[in-house]
């Protein structure tokens, strides 16, 4: 873990967002700036092969270990960010 990510104690809705829009782009019909947070990944356009993606980004870029099944209950970007940030705060 880099410097950079040792300082990362919780991930923010602009973290995920801004990780969400490079690893699968962004539906043009959604405001990912907008209150987001209780709204359906596939509402946001967002399929399990994008959240796969943005999983797999926030392990690499944040240095948290993220398990397979980390998806598995996750239906919003609340439910993520519940996941990352307890398991970072468990780290």
């Amino acid at each position: 873990m880099s410097d950079a990510n040792a300082a990362v104690t919780e991930l923010s809705v602009e973290d995920l967002t801004s990780i969400m829009r490079s690893s699968a782009g962004e539906d043009e019909s959604v405001d990912l700036d907008g209150d987001i947070l209780d709204s359906a990944f596939t509402d946001l356009g967002y399929d399990s092969l994008a959240l796969l993606e943005t999983v797999a980004r926030i392990s690499r870029d944040h240095g948290v270990e993220l398990g397979d099944d980390v998806l598995d209950d996750v239906e919003t970007p609340r439910d993520l960010l519940a996941v990352v940030n307890r398991t970072i705060a468990a780290a």
